[in-house]
């Protein structure tokens, strides 16, 4: 039987009374898909998974997605490491908010993250719900936005000239990052879309990763996406999650932005991803 304790937040919850390291039930890959929609975010702690338990119950909930601008820890796995050293010097990955891959044609409908090393400090990942935060919206904002298609493209973080380009080789980073000319295109996608499966309403993406505003003055799409910003990343629209050793954590692409925090100079961090592909039938 799950055990479900909401985070208290804008989104996310706890689930206990499961253990993913084996096959799970339909019933209940069900019911963890319900209560992920619902909660946006959903932490399951104490889990002592492998590699393989990881692609497994990431299967369970669709295609296991790939990674394009990431390399996968060996050949046997498409599971990806996302590491620092207690001594890295280079700047923390990800800092900025974000939805994965939304400038591909189908993006990743979640992400499932497990942890192996968990900093004694800092180390936190924040969430923002964009189904709240667009059913908070001013009408204004909400009317500026309607019916507007976004380009997205990677080409700010993982083209040659990107914050992973060129210039980031010289870092002393362990986490490999591929960069690439094929960051440079777009993908058009609408910036108020209905959620696939839960036909919930919700705001899709975010700058960095949108760069125009089809058929807009360039002008007024740069400060149509920065007003969207402010708007999307407010507090009262946040969930900061605090991680464990031996927790995994999956999360909706559709409905959410996220970012990494820092604070943890000193001290190693590893965990292990994967995503849900995107599915063109649940995809916004």
């Amino acid at each position: 039987m799950l055990n479900v304790t909401p985070s208290g937040a804008a989104c996310g919850a706890f689930v206990t009374g499961v253990d993913l390291s084996a096959p799970l039930e339909t019933a209940v890959v069900r019911e963890i898909r319900d209560l992920w929609l619902e909660h946006h975010v959903l932490a399951f702690s104490e889990q002592q998974l492998t590699d393989a338990d990881l692609v497994r119950f990431t299967a369970q909930f669709g295609a296991v997605g790939d990674d394009p601008y990431f390399v996968p820890i060996n050949k046997k796995t498409p599971v990806v490491a996302l590491t620092r050293r207690a001594d890295e010097q280079a700047p923390v990955f990800a800092e900025s908010w974000h939805t994965d891959w939304s400038f591909k044609v189908h993006p990743p409908i979640g992400t499932c993250l497990y942890s192996l090393v968990v900093p004694p400090v800092g180390g936190n990942t924040g969430f923002a719900n964009h189904q709240m935060a667009l059913a908070h919206m001013p009408d204004a904002l909400r009317a500026r936005l309607e019916g507007k298609t976004a380009l997205h493209s990677a080409a700010a973080a993982y083209g040659p000239q990107g914050t992973y380009g060129e210039q980031d080789q010289g870092n002393d980073r362990s986490m490999k990052i591929l960069f690439s000319e094929q960051a440079n295109k777009s993908e058009p996608h609408p910036i108020i879309a209905k959620h696939p499966e839960s036909g919930v309403e919700t705001v899709f993406g975010t700058v960095g990763y949108i760069h125009t505003i089809v058929d807009m003055d360039p002008q007024e799409s740069q400060q149509l996406i920065r007003d969207l910003y402010a708007w999307q990343t407010r507090e009262e629209f946040q969930y900061t999650h605090h991680w464990q050793p031996e927790m995994l954590v999956m999360w909706d692409n559709r409905s959410l932005l996220h970012r990494a925090y820092g604070g943890y100079d000193g001290y190693a961090r590893e965990l292990h991803r994967l995503t849900i592909a995107g599915d063109p039938a649940l995809a916004l």
